[in-house]
């Protein structure tokens, strides 16, 4: 910035970037998914759906019937902060200003940025059409598991919408699936912070400097 003929460093201002209920949330998510999959490994090794099992050293449990419990009672706190987090985001317009429109060339051009190690992200306040994809397809992600879930935990009660998975043992596979979609997104989503590595202290401070002129965008 050029100021009386001379070079002057450019001012930025602190601003928030994520609201106190998304910080949380999200936290809490991390903490809630982490326990799911350990869990999840665990009650797969007890029937596996294909020729492999997960090393014992990264699951949770012990056995089924602890795993069950650590998976069960995971659940309700994922569950809780999930319906928190949806319906901020619903009614706050958060998914509506932060999430929408995505354009998929876009997201495609991002993610291919991603790959190649130079994706940037200049305004911590709004997500790159990279971040929009992966965050809605993790939002989809997390209801595929909810609904499958509810078949393999209440298969009785919940019939009918296992007969549109293919019954339980039809269930048990989109579970599978679902839970490798989200810990692929998981694994994106870390190398997205570490390219970008800034933005992991405004998931616990909740603010971030941009420049002056970027203030008012």
């Amino acid at each position: 910035m050029k100021e009386g003929g001379r070079m002057t460093p450019e001012r930025s201002h602190t601003v928030q970037v994520h609201p106190l209920v998304v910080r949380i949330t999200h936290w809490i998510n991390v903490f809630a998914i982490l326990i799911m999959v350990a869990s999840g490994w665990r009650i797969y090794n007890a029937s596996p759906l294909f020729g492999f099992k997960f090393p014992g050293d990264w699951t949770l449990g012990g056995w089924l019937a602890g795993a069950l419990q650590w998976h069960f009672a995971a659940m309700w706190l994922l569950a809780a902060s999930g319906l928190v987090y949806v319906t901020y985001g619903i009614v706050s317009g958060h998914y509506r200003h932060k999430l929408l429109p995505i354009a998929p060339a876009a997201a495609w051009r991002d993610i291919a940025a991603a790959f190649r190690g130079k994706l940037t992200h200049d305004d911590l306040r709004v997500y790159n059409a990279a971040q929009r994809a992966a965050y809605l397809g993790a939002i989809l992600i997390g209801i595929v598991l909810v609904l499958s879930g509810l078949v393999l935990w209440k298969p009785v009660q919940f019939h009918t919408l296992g007969l549109l998975m293919g019954d339980y043992e039809g269930a048990r596979y989109v579970h599978f699936f679902a839970m490798a979609a989200l810990v692929l997104f998981v694994i994106v989503h870390v190398v997205m912070v570490l390219l970008v590595p800034r933005t992991f202290p405004t998931m616990f401070t909740g603010r971030a400097r941009v420049p002056a002129a970027a203030e008012g965008d």
